[in-house]
């Protein structure tokens, strides 16, 4: 006997959520050189605005590798928010990404020292209307408030 829609959806939806539980599990217990580290990782963020400096929220936004063609996507919170994580090596340092939202992008450079093993890696880049301004000097400051305080 089939189960009806709706209980079906909520069992694909239980599944879900188990599956990313157990992902997040999986990862808190990973060793230090896991594909998670910061050395293993390349952070995009920023705000999306208009013309008019509203937010933009809702917006879907990719970073895109140029030499493998794989994208990373993201999208905009209701402030404007938004942050991609790119799974970038040390032999990415200087590597060409390109930054899409709608019909307008950008190239940015994977600029990081691949010696640096703690420091965080990635970038500000802000969008107002077409123009990107990338911000490489507010990047910790910005990422140190999305994640907030320690325990929070």
């Amino acid at each position: 006997m089939r189960a009806p829609a709706s209980l079906s959806a909520r069992l694909s939806r239980v599944a879900r959520t188990a599956a990313l539980v157990l992902a997040l599990a999986w990862i808190a217990t990973e060793p230090a050189n896991a594909a998670h580290a910061v050395y293993y990782r390349y952070t995009v963020l920023g705000f999306v605005r208009d013309a008019r400096e509203r937010p933009l929220a809702g917006r879907p936004l990719e970073l895109v590798r140029e030499k493998t063609g794989f994208a990373y996507p993201g999208e905009t919170d209701a402030k404007g928010f938004y942050l991609i994580v790119a799974r970038l090596g040390d032999e990415s340092a200087g590597e060409p990404l390109r930054l899409r939202i709608e019909r307008v992008s950008t190239t940015l450079v994977a600029r990081f020292d691949p010696d640096n093993h703690t420091d965080e890696r990635g970038t500000r880049v802000d969008i107002a209307g077409t123009t990107f301004l990338e911000r490489r000097a507010w990047f910790a400051s910005t990422l140190a408030d999305a994640l907030g305080p320690p325990g929070r």
